[in-house]
């Protein structure tokens, strides 16, 4: 017996099963939380029909989404996410969105059952027919025909790109005999071979090394997107649109409005009367489907419709249709929007027309409108108490469920979880069974591996469900889907070359990139790429020789100064640079050889204490933790006191790992100090520690200014007599009077923020412990060899699996999406980030959003405010006290803001990619859906950097996949503080990876190990050997193949 057959036989279940009939209202009252998704579950499964779940949002649909799979293994469950902003979803969605639209309206177009979860929003969402998405699905199979004329229009209709290489999902390729297509439902793209127009091969490859991975017989191509357009449509659209604007011209008097007017809409209208596609074709939509299908067209009219919560699906409605009614009068005020430009379906008309049998889940009756009803249910449920990790108030419970002969089921996350409850019920002499979820047996006690969102009681079945959260008060190890979409953009694109671009050759010195050319050699052709040196020097260096040249990178942007060809010059600033760097690569030997020398206290292996504080951790850990982890641990159990920089983004786990390093100095015996650059972080970090340590006999102490001169006092005096094992402090802790009893840790958050002074008192103190010190600025891995004698590197590039990827939208300013923006985060009580990165007005801006949304407190910080001003206004934000924060680029690092997950950046093409990244990574930080709003001016021209750079930020929504291509932007910088800024003049004179690459050997040569020195000299077949231009026409293209030959 499992949960959904114990609720299968309920008189409420099967009245729900006969009365679904066409057209037929019921209503059920009563269920709550995860019992509701159980008796949907139940509901499914005993009928052979599709369900359509409406939520009022995305972040309800997608809980219910989660507990719906837990409890229906394998069974197909879809979501169809459409943003709520309007202004948002009419600018560009975003792309993980986008594709789980197009996979469950693929599901749906099959007529399988299965079951569709989605909000309000989603309902209202215009879409092509049922039959035009049928029909858009095309099959390419081994030895079928192929014309690539038709399948590169197809493709274009079904929201494919046409891209010189495939990097995500989404685009396609042709060259020559060669079809590349990176599906959306695809881990990796698809290589299609023709010989003439038969499919001679079809194989997936890797994108950013162009591997083939397997040979595949067939692959479907399913579309790009949910607005598939082909030339026709885009046509009659472009017609329908004609008509409309000059109905509408012909009505305005004001010449500024029929300039805007004409403005706004003579190009959409021609682009579409040619057939072309367009980047904002959302807004026309309406002239796009004139049919209005919405999401119920894709159902049978057998399936059932569920209103979960219906009263707060109609205030949700409400509020929408409001929302977008503001939005319409602004863009018809602009001339951006005509009058009869429909953009949504009515939902209340829709579903007042829709002949589906509908379900009304609500708490009570109340609340439910005009609905006229056909039948009236309930089935109460009770919410259980919460323990709090108290085991005898759990074991008092359970006796009186036992003698009242309750089922009781409790679910746990994991294997090693199960293990651990079982020993605990044990322990307290709670008789419970270890089971599976099939195999239930009624009125006893029971522990099952499993997961729902909360724990409940079913009086009317004498059951009762209890997860994790109501025994210990902790979420469940969650996984959420990783889409393909994650890690899938090339990153060529930032270190490509381009014409223009200063480069280093390693024997030749810094020139200009012109282009590439094909030359004829003695009467052998070959490629060349062409470098322009001072007076008009030219270097040609065939493709085979490209390893000798790299990209000029400096430490400070600055423009270098180009050498002249043949002269001693450049040889004399490589030889100062190789100088230095060998005084450089002596220090490091030297460091090196002083920490093997020390000797420190070597840690004892992990006890069982140790594994019961990390089996605690409330979420699944990241391979990166894991590993980092094992290097520190390993580290501490060595008699050389450690040494260890752990670099990972903001939230992506590095406290977790600095933790159990504590908590394992702790178990020893000895005392840990945890060093950090601000007042706001030291109290973040104790109230962390205060939860993550409370079942463990750890002493936790805090020396900071909040704390009273009594309570430093105190602290003070335990530290000495070794009554506080672990304190968390600013540079308070580095002061004379700050005594240890003894001292094992020493963590350091973002040892660059301190002064030079707290510097020196820091070395003192590191020099008989072991030392972890965690960063967010990533290290170059091009310096990590040169690193070798100064510290120890762990990286963590994973994100937590518990968190959604940040939708992000590049979009103009606009003042109804920030006002919408804004307060759809006040209604889920959160908080907004709004980037303004000028001092001179930015309390005009505070102003001018104050206005827009009356109902938020805003407040502002920037860098000219003093330290205690900038922390208090930091602090006060943390604590809720305002809304919305107006901020320079000075957002605190490393403060946890988990409430804050909308950000709206105001000039984005201002920022250079790294910012935009690291200013990103600062919301998303909890397990809600957070938002990014990038916008530039309207009207504004952008240039083609500042374009690629939004370009890339749309495209990396998902969590820490900008990780890799900001570390390149960013370690440019990070090479200055690792080095000190007397080496920034040695890195512009010779490009920072040149300097990296001989700072690395000087290492390896003073560590006695064989160098290999880099020359001319190569063999030479006289064999015709590069890529016409008819195979690969684009030159950036050809060298980045040229290097993976």
């Amino acid at each position: 017996m499992d949960l959904i057959s114990m609720l299968g036989n309920t008189q409420q279940v099967q009245s729900v099963l006969e009365n679904q009939k066409p057209g037929v209202r019921q209503l059920l009252t009563g269920l709550s939380g995860s019992a509701k998704t159980l008796f949907l579950a139940t509901i499914y499964k005993q009928q052979r029909q599709p369900l359509l779940i409406i939520e009022s949002n995305m972040f309800q649909a997608n809980q219910v989404a989660e507990d719906l799979a837990n409890q229906l293994n394998g069974d197909q469950i879809y979501t169809f996410p459409v943003e709520e902003v309007m202004a948002a979803e009419i600018a560009v969605s975003s792309p993980e969105s986008r594709a789980e639209r197009v996979r469950t309206l693929s599901f749906l177009a099959t007529g399988k059952k299965g079951i569709v979860v989605t909000s309000v929003a989603g309902m209202r969402r215009l879409l092509p027919t049922v039959r035009q998405w049928r029909d858009s699905q095309t099959q390419i199979e081994m030895g079928g025909e192929v014309d690539p004329k038709i399948l590169g229009a197809q493709l274009a209709e079904m929201g494919y790109h046409r891209d010189k290489l495939v990097g995500k999902p989404g685009e396609f390729a042709m060259r020559g005999d060669i079809i590349d297509i990176f599906p959306l439902d695809t881990e990796n793209p698809v290589r299609i071979e023709l010989f003439d127009t038969e499919v001679d091969a079809i194989r997936s490859f890797e994108a950013d090394t162009q591997r083939s991975i397997e040979n595949l017989e067939s692959v479907a191509i399913m579309p790009a997107t949910d607005l598939l357009a082909n030339a026709a449509q885009l046509e009659m659209a472009g017609e329908a649109l004609q008509a409309d604007y000059q109905q509408t011209a012909a009505k305005i008097t004001a010449k500024d409005d029929q300039k805007a007017l004409a403005v706004n809409f003579e190009t959409p209208i021609s682009r579409l009367l040619a057939g072309e596609r367009l980047e904002n074709l959302a807004l026309f939509v309406d002239y796009l489907y004139p049919d209005h299908t919405s999401l119920i067209d894709y159902f049978k009219n057998s399936g059932l419709v569920v209103f979960d919560d219906y009263p707060r699906i109609q205030e949700t409605q409400r509020v929408l249709a409001e929302e977008a009614a503001n939005w319409q009068t602004d863009m018809l005020g602009s001339r951006r929007l005509l009058p009869a430009q429909k953009l949504l379906v009515d939902v209340h008309h829709l579903m007042k027309q829709d002949q589906h049998p509908h379900l009304y889940l609500s708490l009570f009756q109340k609340g439910m409108g005009k609905l006229k009803l056909d039948t009236l249910g309930n089935m109460p449920t009770r919410n259980v108490q919460q323990f709090f990790s108290q085991m005898p108030l759990l074991k008092t419970e359970m006796s009186r469920w036992q003698k009242q002969q309750q089922t009781v089921v409790v679910l746990v996350s994991d294997a090693k979880r199960v293990k651990k409850i079982d020993q605990t019920f044990h322990d307290f002499e709670i008789e419970a069974t270890v089971t599976t979820k099939t195999k239930l047996v009624a009125g006893q006690i029971q522990i099952v591996q499993g997961s729902l969102q909360n724990g409940f009681e079913l009086p009317d079945l004498k059951l009762v469900v209890l997860t994790e959260k109501e025994l210990f008060n902790t979420a469940p190890k969650k996984k959420v889907r990783r889409q393909t979409l994650a890690n899938a953009e090339r990153l060529k694109s930032y270190s490509e070359l381009k014409p223009g671009d200063y480069v280093v050759h390693v024997n030749h010195g810094i020139g200009e990139y012109v282009g590439m050319e094909t030359l004829e050699v003695d009467g052998v052709h070959q490629d060349y790429i062409t470098i322009l040196y001072r007076d008009n020097g030219k270097l040609f260096i065939p493709v085979t020789q490209l390893d000798m040249v790299q990209k000029y990178v400096s430490a400070e942007s600055k423009t270098p100064k180009i050498n002249k060809l043949g002269g001693a010059e450049w040889q004399k600033t490589k030889s100062k640079v190789s100088a230095k760097i060998e005084d450089i690569a002596d220090d490091l030997i030297e460091l090196y050889a002083q920490r093997e020398a020390e000797k420190g206290y070597a840690f004892p292996k992990d006890d069982q204490l140790q594994a019961d504080f990390e089996n605690q951790f409330a979420y699944p850990e990241t391979d990166d933790q894991l590993r980092s982890t094992a290097e520190i641990k390993h580290d501490m159990e060595k008699v050389r006191p450690m040494d260890r920089l752990l670099v990972g983004d903001v939230g992506f786990g590095k406290t977790e790992v600095a933790l159990r390093a504590a908590f394992k100095a702790v178990a020893a015996g000895k005392q840990v100090a945890f060093l950090v650059p601000t007042t706001i972080l030291a109290q973040q970090h104790y109230e962390n520690m205060l939860a993550r340590f409370a079942d463990f006999p750890v002493e936790l102490g805090l020396l900071s200014r909040f704390k009273t001169r009594k309570e430093v006092t105190a602290t003070l005096k335990g530290l000495e007599k070794g009554q506080v094992d672990i304190v968390i402090g600013t540079h308070r802790l580095l002061s004379k009077d700050v005594v240890f009893k003894d001292l094992g840790l020493l963590i350091v958050d973002e040892e660059q923020r301190f002064g030079v002074k707290h510097k020196e008192r820091l070395k003192q103190l590191k020099a008989q412990v072991d030392v972890l010190t965690l960063t967010a600025t990533p290290i170059p891995r091009t310096l990590h060899m040169s690193m070798l004698g100064v510290r120890d590197l762990s990286v963590i590039e994973t994100p937590p699996t518990n968190r959604y990827p940040i939708q992000t939208y590049v979009m103009e300013q606009n003042a109804g999406a920030m006002r919408e923006a804004i307060e759809r985060e006040l209604e889920r009580n959160g908080q907004v980030f709004y980037l303004h990165n000028r001092v001179s007005d930015i309390e005009q801006t505070v102003d001018e959003i104050q206005a827009l949304v009356p109902e938020a407190t805003v407040g502002y910080a920037h860098g000219q405010m003093t330290e205690a001003q900038l922390e208090g206004v930091i602090y006060d934000f943390v604590q809720g006290k305002y809304d919305v924060l107006v901020t320079t680029t000075i957002i605190e690092t490393g403060v946890d803001m988990p409430n804050v997950n909308t950000m709206i950046v105001e000039d984005a093409d201002h920022y250079g990619l790294s910012q935009l990244y690291q200013l990103r990574g600062r919301i998303g930080r909890s397990s809600r859906v957070a938002y990014g709003y990038f916008m530039y001016k309207p009207d504004k021209v952008l240039t083609e950097v500042s374009e690629k750079r939004l370009q890339a930020i749309k495209d990396f929504t998902e969590l820490g996949s900008g990780f890799k291509i900001a570390m390149r932007d960013l370690s440019i910088r990070g090479a200055g503080n690792l080095l000190g800024k007397q080496q920034h003049g040695f890195i512009d004179s010779v490009g920072f990876d040149l300097y990296s690459q001989m700072l690395s050997e000087a290492v390896a040569k003073k560590q006695g190990k064989k160098v290999a020195a880099k020359t001319n000299a190569e063999i030479d077949l006289k064999l015709e050997a590069y890529l016409p231009d008819d195979y690969i026409n684009d030159q950036r293209q050809k060298i980045e193949i040229y290097k993976r030959i």
